[in-house]
C-alpha cells in the first residue's frame, strides 16, 4: 500500500484576516469579528486580540473588559464564503481530493501527486505562496502520513507556518505528545487521563484498549488509536470532480512560446495519466490552458471541444496560439485540462406558448 502524504491548511484567523486584508486601518489593532453589541459573542479574532486573552466564542462584554481597545466588526458571511470559494479552487488546482472541513480549512491527499517532484513539502509551500499571493490572506500546513497528524502538524507553528511530519518521525512525535493535543479531548476527559498518571500519548500507549475503552467508551478505543499515530480515515471528497488538470512551474523560466510547445507532450501525458485515475467515462466539455507569465500575471483560455475522449497534444495547440500573444515573453508556468460535461444539472425546457 503505497505511503499516503496528507496536508491540512488551516487559514490563520480567517474571517479577521479577510477584513484586515480589506481594510488596512485594521491591521494594527485588536481585532474581533462578532461581539457587538451587548449580547453578541465573539465569531474570532486576529492575533492582536489573542494576546489579551480574547477568544472565539467569548462574550462581547468579556472581550472588552479584557482589552478595552477592542475593535469589533459585524460578519460578512457572503465574503467569507466568496474568499473561500478561492482558496479551494487553488487546492483543487493542485489535486482533486479535497475534503474541506469548514469554509477555512481542508484535507489534501497528495499521494499519487507528480507535481513538485512529488514533495508534499513542496506542495504545502506552493499553495501556501499562492494564497499569499492571489488571496491576500496567510494560511498554516501540517504535512503528516494521515489526517489525525496532519491537522496537528498545521497548528504547530502557527500562523503562517509549516510543520512536516515525516514517516519516521511519527513515533518519536508522538510519544511526547500531551494528550490535551488529541481530538474530542477536552477539560474534563483531560482530567480524567490526569487522574489515570497520563499525561502524554507515551502514557496512554502504555494502557491496554480494554481498560481505556471501559473507562472512555468508544473513545476509548479512538484514544488507544492516536496514542499509537494511527489514523486510516481517508481524505473524502463531497463534490464531484468538475475538471482534471495538471501544471509545471518551472525552475527556469521558459524563454518564449517555443519552448512551452516542446513541453506541451509531456503536460498532455500527464493528464492523459489523471483523468485514466480520476476522470472514469465523464464527457469532455472543454479544453483549457493556463499560462503564468515570469511577472505573476496569470492567464486561463478555456474553448469547447466535447468530440474529445483522450486529448492529444494537437488539441491543445489552437489554444496556445489564440493565449499567447506575445511569442518572447518568458513563462514561468504552464498547465491544461478539461472540465466536464454536467449531464446531472436540471434541464430547463422553456414553454412554445405561456
Amino acid at each position: 500500500m503505497t505511503q499516503r502524504k496528507i496536508i491540512h491548511i488551516d487559514c490563520d484567523c480567517f474571517y479577521a484576516a479577510v477584513e484586515m486584508r480589506d481594510d488596512p486601518s485594521l491591521r494594527g489593532v485588536p481585532l474581533a469579528v462578532g461581539g457587538e453589541g451587548g449580547r453578541g459573542v465573539v465569531t474570532t479574532c486576529n492575533y492582536r486580540a489573542r494576546e489579551f486573552g480574547v477568544r472565539s466564542a467569548m462574550p462581547g462584554a468579556e472581550a472588552r473588559r479584557r482589552c478595552p481597545d477592542l475593535v469589533t466588526v459585524p460578519p460578512d458571511m457572503a465574503r467569507y464564503r466568496a474568499v473561500s470559494q478561492q482558496v479551494m479552487a487553488i487546492f483543487r488546482e493542485l489535486t482533486d481530493q479535497v475534503e474541506p472541513l469548514s469554509l477555512d480549512e481542508a484535507f489534501l491527499d497528495v499521494s499519487e501527486v507528480d507535481a513538485h517532484h512529488g514533495s508534499a513539502t513542496l506542495m504545502a509551500e506552493f499553495l501556501r505562496q499562492r494564497v499569499r499571493d492571489e488571496v491576500g490572506i496567510t494560511v498554516s500546513a501540517g504535512v503528516a502520513p494521515n489526517k489525525f497528524l496532519a491537522k496537528i502538524a498545521s497548528d504547530w507553528n502557527k500562523p503562517d507556518g509549516l510543520f512536516v511530519l515525516r514517516p519516521d518521525q511519527v513515533d518519536e512525535f508522538v510519544r511526547l505528545l500531551p494528550v490535551e493535543k488529541l481530538f474530542g479531548v477536552g477539560k474534563v476527559t483531560a482530567g480524567k487521563l490526569h487522574g489515570l498518571n497520563i499525561r502524554t500519548c507515551g502514557d496512554l500507549a502504555q494502557l491496554k484498549p480494554e481498560l481505556l475503552v471501559d473507562r472512555f467508551g468508544r473513545q476509548g478505543l479512538r484514544l488507544f488509536q492516536m496514542a499509537q499515530g494511527l489514523d486510516d480515515r481517508p481524505v473524502v471528497v463531497t463534490r464531484n470532480a468538475k475538471s482534471v488538470s495538471v501544471e509545471r512551474t518551472f525552475s527556469k523560466d521558459l524563454p518564449d512560446k517555443a519552448a512551452c510547445e516542446t513541453v506541451m507532450t509531456a503536460l498532455v501525458d500527464d493528464l492523459a495519466k489523471r483523468l485514466a485515475r480520476k476522470g472514469g467515462r465523464k464527457p469532455i466539455h472543454k479544453l483549457f490552458v493556463k499560462i503564468r507569465y515570469s511577472d505573476f500575471s496569470t492567464h486561463t483560455l478555456e474553448r469547447v471541444r466535447e468530440q474529445v475522449q483522450i486529448p492529444e497534444t494537437g488539441d491543445y495547440a489552437p489554444l496556445l496560439d489564440e493565449l499567447i500573444t506575445n511569442t518572447e515573453r518568458p513563462v514561468r508556468l504552464l498547465g491544461l485540462g478539461v472540465r466536464f460535461r454536467n449531464d446531472e444539472a436540471p434541464v430547463m425546457q422553456l414553454r412554445l406558448f405561456d
